[in-house]
């Protein structure tokens, strides 16, 4: 069964023109870079456009309560150290992933929330996809709409982009197909009925209409993963963060959305 969809999937992507080409990738200029926004229906723009009918702020509401919640160890709420949400977090997620300075390498916002939980709450971390996790994160992502995503600016992390980017250009999985060759390459095209886009992360946590739930870019970019039957990393693995931070760099100086949606 397996094959028979790898083989479905393969023949969709050589009718589409994706097939595994000799031909370098290109990179997407900077005056042409769009937003996933830019590729959807009008319906689904307006979705994301009003917050009212934007089912990812339903997660941004629970994550205002978190933010007031005192209930661990140290008896320490988000808002004890950081107060105003929308003051202290403002600009924030356009600068992750940031270099962690005892951990000598990037962390993610999600993982930059576990860090202060295990830090300064004495609490478990949450779980990667669990509904908490995801709350503060959008509370976090939306209160940097509209700023640009400055991700990569960091000369420390200049080698973990590079890493990143050259997982990005990595032909993996039984398909033999890169990020790029999708996302460099082929962007405005077709695949399967979906309009193929250049895999911009403006608006993470986003939710997703095909997931009917708000998800994460590591979701994604596992998703991507076993789309070209490659084995996935797993939730908070290095090369995921890598990933996360080179695509950050790719997207500098565009807006963040979050909480996106998406089909």
């Amino acid at each position: 069964m397996r094959c028979a969809r790898a083989i479905a999937v393969a023949a969709l992507l050589i009718a589409a023109g994706i097939a595994a080409s000799p031909l370098p990738a290109t990179e997407i200029p900077p005056a042409a870079r769009r937003s996933g926004f830019s590729f959807m229906a009008p319906g689904t723009q307006a979705i994301q456009n009003e917050d009212t009918a934007n089912p990812g702020m339903l997660w941004v509401l629970d994550g205002e309560t978190l933010w007031d919640n005192n209930a661990n160890p140290a008896g320490k709420a988000c808002a004890d150290c950081h107060h105003d949400v929308g003051a202290s977090m403002k600009g924030v997620a356009a600068r992750y992933p940031a270099f962690d300075p005892a951990l000598t390498r990037p962390v993610n916002l999600e993982q930059r929330i576990n860090l202060c939980r295990t830090r300064h709450q004495q609490a478990t971390p949450l779980a990667y996809e669990s509904h908490d996790l995801l709350a503060l994160t959008a509370l976090v992502g939306k209160q940097s709409r509209g700023v640009a995503i400055e991700g990569g600016t960091d000369p420390q992390l200049e080698p973990f982009v590079a890493k990143g980017h050259a997982l990005f250009m990595q032909r993996q999985g039984q398909l033999n197909l890169s990020c790029s060759n999708c996302h460099d390459d082929n962007w405005d095209k077709h695949l399967a009925g979906s309009a193929i886009t250049q895999g911009q992360p403006t608006g993470y946590p986003l939710y997703r209409l095909e997931w009917q739930s708000l998800g994460s870019l590591q979701r994604r970019l596992r998703s991507c993963m076993i789309g070209i039957r490659a084995q996935p990393y797993d939730y908070g693995a290095p090369e995921l963060v890598q990933l996360e931070l080179y695509l950050m760099s790719r997207a500098q100086g565009m807006p963040i959305e979050t909480p996106a949606v998406r089909p």
